[in-house]
């Protein structure tokens, strides 16, 4: 059933992709057309003023005849007055003409901007342009979240996130300048600044169609929500044990509240959970005053220890913290029979 609905999805956005097309094309025609008509009009009417502007200035000779008598003097002067209304005319209408032809031209930025977003559409899932208000384009993105094996798999409602995007854009071209997400519950402060120099990173590939930075920053986002919303779901899920976990997003760091008053900083690495890459163990440091007194040595001995797990352990957050507590709590004991030994 879900795969006909996306068929049905699928052949409806198509459809209108189909309509909106034709139209820009239509639209595309006459603006050249009329565009080149305009320039003919406006070529005509300077033409126009060149001629008058001479007249002018053979009427303003000092070798015309001063022996004109009155009479021709008068139609001269009416003449005059005919050709300054003229050009007031001509002025007016070369105004207008010129109006014209910059509403024609922002109108056909636009559909280019608008073509671009329709591309960057077909491009990516779930993604919808929901308002274009001068450089601002607000958009719908809707981020499907694979299910992964092991305690991931177990009660995640959220098989979906949405967010909206307000992007700024360069006025003139489709490159990012700022960047909103709603909510605002994913740190992409990182991804916005790569897309802002996005043009300079890759400015000397030569390939016959780069993508624009808004359609790479989109799928960024999209991967930054699927990653985020995963490891918080397995913060979430492991703290059901009797550990207490808090993920730093912006540091993508886990830290794991051990008994005793111990903190476990964990780095996850770039794509777990999805990705088989195992968590490492940063530091363990003691937050209380007793736990303060652990040697910085034993610390580190730990920190190594734990590094050198095997991957499945690792891999896994629960059985990862439960070792290191493991291997905390033998290091202690194998530090304190050596104090005893030494003052026997």
């Amino acid at each position: 059933k879900y795969l006909a609905y996306l068929k049905e999805e699928l052949n409806q956005v198509e459809a209108e992709s189909a309509k909106i097309s034709n139209e820009i094309e239509d639209l595309s025609r006459n603006h050249i057309e009329e565009s080149n008509m305009l320039e003919d009009n406006l070529e005509g009417l300077e033409c126009a003023l060149d001629s008058i502007a001479s007249q002018e200035r053979e009427e303003e000779d000092p070798c015309f005849d001063s022996s004109m008598n009155g009479e021709n003097q008068l139609n001269l002067l009416d003449a005059n007055e005919g050709q300054k209304f003229e050009i007031l005319e001509l002025e007016s209408q070369i105004e207008k003409n010129n109006l014209i032809l910059k509403s024609l031209q922002d109108l056909d930025s636009t559909f280019k901007r608008l073509d671009a977003l329709e591309q960057i559409e077909d491009a990516l899932t779930g993604l919808k342009v929901i308002g274009f208000d001068g450089n601002c384009i607000r958009l719908s993105l809707q981020t499907y979240i694979p299910k992964v094996e092991g305690v991931l798999c177990q009660n995640m409602s959220e098989d979906e996130m949405n967010h909206e995007l307000l992007v700024e854009i360069v006025d003139g071209i489709m490159e990012v300048k700022n960047v909103e997400i709603f909510p605002n519950d994913v740190y992409i402060g990182d991804i916005v600044d790569a897309a802002k120099s996005f043009r300079q990173l890759f400015s000397n590939l030569v390939a016959p169609e780069i993508r624009s930075s808004l359609e790479w920053l989109v799928g960024k986002v999209q991967d930054r929500i699927i990653l985020s919303t995963l490891r918080r779901f397995a913060v979430k899920s492991t703290n059901k044990s009797r550990h207490c976990f808090e993920y730093l997003e912006r540091d993508e760091t886990i830290i794991a509240h051990l008994a005793g008053g111990i903190d476990a900083f964990i780095k996850v690495s770039q794509g777990w959970p999805l990705s088989k890459s195992p968590l490492k163990l940063l530091s363990v440091k003691g937050s209380d005053h007793h736990s303060r007194g652990i040697s910085l040595s034993l610390l580190c001995k730990v920190e190594e220890m734990a590094n050198s797990l095997d991957m499945n352990i690792r891999l896994n957050l629960s059985t990862f913290v439960d070792a290191v507590e493991k291997l905390l709590l033998e290091q202690m004991r194998l530090e304190l029979r050596s104090d005893d030994a030494s003052t026997n």
